[in-house]
């Protein structure tokens, strides 16, 4: 059930032709390593796969969604969300509006993680927040703000290494610092977010390859993390590019910990680890 070359592009082919998605300039090793995860899932072989795409609209979407879904997580790599807290917002701070956009936001994660933070630091009020992902039934997830309990559980010793500067042990203890964020039901097995947070952001769907930026808006930061690393080069630059026109004159970057800007548009950016900021050229 392992997946070939000729095999990647005949699915490229039968992507592009039975539904709205073209992969044929994504990254080759990234399309491979997705679909053999697939199969194995599945218990299918590529010519299956095929076979079905080209005649089960469902079947495809569930593909797609299965290929372009990204994990994500609460205050992934706790050091740069301690970067975020501690240097990137307070220096946003005397800005009347501060404008943040999580492309890619999949499931939520990461931008309850945002605005916990923002709230800490008495922000989240004038902080606009907008999320984008390429799938509807995957924004409506994080509107809900609901998570299962078990696949989030060690998730939330970040909180205590980012929101107490603690040492990464989540306690029931300190339940008077995260009931004000989320409420845990561990006999229904569900982290569930506070409705104040639940409000504040704008989500709508979004191909970052494709479209243009749909809140019309530009932003201070932009958070992409774990997304144009499936993306080959050409796309990649397609993206740079839709991110630079849409960050203000000073804004900030944020990628994934194994993500970095290459060829053209690295110019544009200077690098401040962790953060790309807007260059001036």
């Amino acid at each position: 059930m392992e997946v070939f070359g000729k095999d990647i592009q005949n699915f490229q082919l039968t992507v592009r032709d039975h539904s709205d998605f073209d992969f044929s300039d994504y990254s080759h090793t990234s399309l491979q390593r997705r679909l053999n995860r697939i199969l194995l899932e599945l218990e299918l072989d590529m010519d299956q796969v095929l076979r079905r795409m080209k005649k089960d609209r469902e079947f495809t979407d569930l593909i797609m969604r299965k290929i372009t879904v990204h994990t994500t997580e609460l205050f992934r790599d706790p050091l740069i969300w301690k970067k975020i807290k501690n240097e990137l917002l307070p220096s946003l701070s005397h800005q009347e509006t501060i404008r943040i956009w999580h492309p890619g936001c999949s499931t939520g994660q990461e931008v309850y993680s945002m605005m916990m933070v923002l709230d800490s630091l008495e922000l989240l009020e004038k902080t606009e927040i907008y999320a984008s992902d390429l799938h509807e039934e995957i924004l409506e997830t994080a509107r809900q703000g609901k998570y299962k309990y078990r696949f989030n559980q060690s998730y939330l010793e970040n909180f205590d290494r980012v929101m107490l500067n603690g040492e990464g042990t989540f306690s029931w203890n300190n339940r008077k610092y995260w009931k004000k964020y989320f409420h845990i039901d561990e006999s229904r097995d569900t982290i569930q977010m506070k409705e104040f947070l639940r409000q504040k952001p704008v989500y709508k769907k979004l191909d970052l390859v494709k479209d243009p930026n749909v809140f019309l808006v530009n932003f201070d930061l932009i958070v992409c993390r774990n997304v144009i690393i499936y993306f080959n080069a050409e796309l990649q630059n397609r993206v740079f590019e839709l991110f630079h026109k849409n960050l203000n004159w000073n804004g900030s970057l944020l990628l994934g910990v194994h993500e970095s800007i290459m060829g053209p548009y690295s110019k544009k950016y200077i690098r401040k680890d962790p953060f790309y900021h807007k260059a001036l050229v």
